[in-house]
């Protein structure tokens, strides 16, 4: 029997915690548990899929939960952006756990219910973000996600998982209590509501230099967008366990950071408001530093996952360049970068992790030719790289096009620039890894220490990832259909 729209999306918020549950139940069967987890992500991306037609049939179904006050509620509402994220996060949700269940296994890791408890709830809190009705919702379920994923970055439980975890949440709580709250509190009072709304609720109820004071405290109270100087937890989280990394920077928290900059931008500043303000045109300065600095750090990096990490703080700002351009079509290139960079990234993460679990190397100086003993995961890292610089035929070269098309229809020369620049840095940064991994002769110490691929849950999870990657460049329609119908509703 088909659910009903309203159904589906009660349903995609709760799953999740049943199945934490379900995990928590079957704690001293690790068979049975982890096969909970898979079932509880592929239930939700049924349940999230399940709403794909209405939306691209127009509908926007709707479901309230409690009404505080006027204009002030817990509610939720499918609209185009939500169904991309939500689709994202159920969709790599079971290729997730499916990894995790080989990397944890592989690593030992200790802590393995917890871990996967944390999981459920930061999907369920990553679903609630996408389907938010209103900032108040978003809020809430945005601090959820900051508090779930937290357990998971100090998962080792060393002086440096604590030291990190203390700056995760430091600077996610920071700037979401000191900058993003007010923003909200703000806005319901000009406003009257918290309402996403098309075209905005915005327009004729600030001016100038308090509008361009409000998308500052939007812009940086966003602190999972990244834009730099609030950016310094992603790196610092890299202590996590790689399926961790592959949540914060693919899955759910860094996207969600970048998907509430696109849907304030859109849903309660307008694009056409922000088009007419010359106050609001800062983010495109600040984005750009973001992208260019980060390349440039990323850079002077050995360690993968650090230059893994640094790269994702450039990628994120893009999106937020893609709105800050203030073209239709580069807001569309802005949504779509949130899916291309979700399966590139997750890819050369999950890569990472593949060569840590099978070779226990961690620099990129000690990849000479361990592409010839693991050809599937550095095939696999390979196809994310290149979706990273934005080459066909990989998915991030037609969010990076769309991006591109929009700066030149809005005469942006800086964004034009910096999209241009950043992406040789990107190549300068990833290409040597490729070059070295297939064609340069492996260490004397590397050759004594024979080694083949990780075990082949992990191998199976990144072969899928990769292949999104390469399917999203070929057959981009659905994707593509959702952003259009964000900025042209």
């Amino acid at each position: 029997m088909m659910l009903s729209p309203e159904t589906a999306i009660l349903a995609s918020l709760f799953l999740p915690l049943a199945g934490g549950v379900g995990v928590l139940l079957t704690s001293n069967r690790p068979n049975l548990r982890e096969a909970v987890t898979i079932v509880t992500s592929l239930l939700l991306l049924i349940s999230v899929f399940s709403l794909l037609p209405t939306i691209l049939d127009g509908g926007r179904p709707a479901v309230t939960l409690v009404e505080m006050l006027p204009g002030l509620s817990i509610a939720f509402k499918v609209e185009p952006l939500g169904m991309l994220f939500a689709g994202i996060a159920s969709l790599l949700w079971p290729i997730n756990s499916l990894y995790s269940i080989g990397y944890i296994r592989a690593n030992n890791e200790k802590h393995q219910t917890r871990f996967y408890i944390c999981f459920t709830i930061a999907l369920s809190a990553a679903v609630g973000i996408a389907f938010s009705a209103n900032l108040l919702t978003l809020f809430i379920f945005y601090e959820m996600l900051t508090l779930s994923t937290y357990p998971l970055v100090t998962h080792k439980g060393t002086d440096d998982a604590m030291t990190a975890g203390r700056t995760y949440l430091g600077i996610l709580i920071g700037t979401s209590i000191g900058l993003l709250m007010p923003a909200i509190i703000w806005t319901w009072s000009v406003a009257g509501t918290t309402d996403f709304t098309a075209g905005g609720i915005l327009d004729g109820k600030l001016q100038d230099a308090l509008l361009g004071l409000m998308l500052l405290l939007y812009m940086f109270g966003i602190g999972k967008a990244a834009l730099m100087p609030f950016h310094r937890w992603l790196p610092a989280a890299m202590v996590a366990p790689t399926p961790v990394s592959a949540l914060l920077h693919a899955v759910a928290v860094v996207k969600a950071g970048v998907f509430s900059v696109v849907k304030i931008a859109v849903y309660i500043f307008g694009i056409d408001l922000l088009q007419a303000q010359p106050w609001t045109h800062w983010l495109l300065y600040a984005a750009g530093f973001t992208i260019i600095t980060a390349s440039l750090i990323a850079l002077r990096q050995d360690n993968l996952k650090r230059r893994l990490a640094y790269s994702t703080i450039s990628q994120l700002s893009y999106v937020i360049l893609g709105v800050a351009i203030l073209a239709p079509i580069s807001a569309m290139g802005a949504a779509l970068h949130i899916a291309a960079h979700a399966f590139g990234k997750i890819t050369l993460f999950f890569a990472a992790g593949s060569i840590y679990t099978a070779a226990h190397k961690t620099e990129i100086s000690q990849l000479d030719g361990i592409g010839k003993r693991m050809p599937w995961t550095m095939g696999a890292f390979a196809i994310g790289a290149l979706s990273m610089i934005g080459v066909p035929p990989a998915a991030g070269f037609i969010s990076k096009w769309y991006m591109l098309m929009g700066a030149f229809e809005a005469d942006q020369i800086v964004a034009i620039g910096v999209i241009i620049l950043s992406t040789l840095l990107n190549a300068a940064y990833f290409i040597p890894i490729i070059y070295a991994a297939f064609f340069k002769q492996e260490s004397t110490e590397s050759a004594q220490h024979p080694h083949g691929e990780a075990p082949l849950p992990i191998v199976l999870a990144l072969s899928a990832t990769a292949a999104l990657t390469l399917l999203l460049f070929l057959f981009p329609q659905v994707p593509l259909e959702l952003a259009r119908e964000v900025v042209q509703p």
